[in-house]
């Protein structure tokens, strides 16, 4: 039976935090970790962050979208290009980009790494496209649901979420192919594959849903608020890290209760968040900040 946990904005602590900020220009955005650091897309770059300030700054045409490291390399998607690049983080420097096709140019969309691959969605008709990190050569093409754009790599397998057919499709790495599907809410978004499932943002609907990554079926559904647009999502310590656009800058959920925990911060509108055993990052492009939240709250280190 699908559990649904229907909060009030009022009924989850607020948890009084203080997290280190530092002011970003332009419009700092989606974030991965590396190490004690964090790269950021921003206007026609994408840079490098520590706690102590910008590190490094990469000129590229377009970055857009969630990115990803495998290595010491740095993979990002240019929606201006419609391509995918690869950075050294050691020195900074572009040395590859790969002719994939970008699904949403909007830059809603995830670039992944998992069982030895880097994934992106290609084309909005349909399409997730497989890379050799070590290569940058295109393995596969791989057919999914039209208007695919947010992915996810855990649980055993990459999980795709389509805004447009309201599905979240499980893509089997040995065998480059969908082979489940589920249905989802009102307009599904970005996604996280961990803490025993796949949690998708249901952004029509201000619901977090969670589906059981063996069965592929909804396991329950979170209600956190009048809508979930525009947000981030991540995994860790037995907990969901839910970045929202409203109410608060994040909300943190016990993974196995489904019971909202904390709502953390003022209302920063959209941006980007990722989790760390030490700390919480969190982006907030329009009022242009970076901040860190440090461990113990909340059980980060757990």
């Amino acid at each position: 039976m699908i559990r649904l946990t229907a909060l009030l904005l009022a009924a989850a602590p607020a948890l009084a935090q203080q997290a280190e900020v530092q002011t970003v220009p332009d419009f700092g955005d989606f974030l991965v970790v590396d190490g004690k650091t964090v790269w950021m897309t921003n206007r026609g770059r994408v840079e490098q962050w520590s706690r102590s300030g910008r590190q490094a700054s990469v000129a590229l045409p377009g970055p857009c979208g969630a990115m990803a490291i495998k290595g010491k390399y740095l993979w990002v998607a240019d929606c201006k290009l419609g391509a995918l690049h690869r950075i050294d983080t050691r020195t900074a420097t572009l040395v590859q980009t790969v002719e994939t096709g970008i699904a949403d140019k909007s830059g809603e969309l995830n670039v992944v790494f998992g069982g030895g691959s880097i994934w992106v969605a290609s084309d909005a008709k349909g399409e997730v496209a497989r890379v050799n990190p070590k290569t940058g050569a295109i393995t596969a093409r791989i057919a999914v649901d039209p208007g695919t754009s947010y992915l996810a790599f855990g649980e055993g397998a990459l999980w795709a979420v389509s805004a447009p057919k309201q599905s979240v499709q499980r893509i089997d790495p040995a065998k480059g192919a969908v082979t489940a599907r589920a249905a989802l809410g009102k307009q599904p978004g970005f996604l996280a594959a961990g803490a025993g499932g796949v949690w998708v943002q249901e952004q029509g609907d201000g619901t977090l849903v969670k589906v059981d990554p063996k069965a592929v079926t909804v396991a329950g559904r979170v209600k956190v608020g009048a809508n979930l647009k525009w947000g981030d999502i991540d995994t860790g310590a037995s907990k969901v890290w839910l970045r929202t656009t409203d109410d608060q800058e994040y909300v943190v959920i016990d993974a196995k209760t489904q019971a909202i925990i904390a709502r953390v911060g003022p209302e920063v509108k959209s941006g980007a968040l990722r989790w760390t055993r030490a700390g919480v990052w969190t982006s907030a492009h329009d009022v242009h900040t970076l901040k860190y939240w440090p461990a113990p709250a909340l059980g980060a280190k757990n």
